[in-house]
């Protein structure tokens, strides 16, 4: 039974748009591609002195396993160019593992729901125009209930098509 897992892309290097298009072409490779949320544009956090974040959300079904799923995302972040010099530093592309199913996860490879959507407007924002009544498996709140509690601040701007 293949599983629906949500993911978070990103990109601040070169051609943002169509890195994040190359990823959704390479992710039909790890399963099939559902639903995929507006672009944002969005400001960085944490390390702020880099150019802006283009974000989308997207849903996948799967058949992989959590773990087989982060190695294909891996291995396309590679083939795009991902260099994990500096930590939250520019990259060509950027996606982490949101959700997957009901699936509750922590090992030293990997962690699901990922730990820090729930502080990340970049990401609850795109994650809850396509899913906003997807419940967090720990918390038991929807997408939207997440969101609608983030603080003020983090600039996220949908993009125009």
């Amino acid at each position: 039974m293949p599983t629906l897992a949500y993911l978070s892309l990103g990109s601040n290097v070169g051609d943002r748009e169509t890195q994040l298009r190359d990823a959704l072409a390479r992710l039909g490779a790890a399963g099939r591609v559902v639903a995929v949320s507006s672009v944002y544009e969005t400001e960085p956090v944490e390390f702020t002195e880099q150019p802006w974040f283009l974000n989308c959300a997207v849903a996948l079904e799967t058949g992989k396993t959590p773990q087989d799923l982060m190695s294909a995302i891996l291995k396309i972040e590679e083939e795009m160019g991902r260099r994990r010099v500096l930590k939250k530093g520019p990259r060509t592309i950027d996606i982490d593992i949101l959700l997957f199913g009901d699936t509750i996860m922590d090992s030293p490879e990997l962690t699901i729901p990922h730990p820090a959507m729930l502080q990340r407007r970049f990401v609850l924002e795109p994650l809850a125009e396509i899913a906003p009544e997807v419940q967090h498996p720990v918390l038991k709140k929807t997408i939207r209930e997440l969101r609608n509690t983030l603080p003020k601040g983090q600039a996220v701007r949908k993009q125009k098509t």
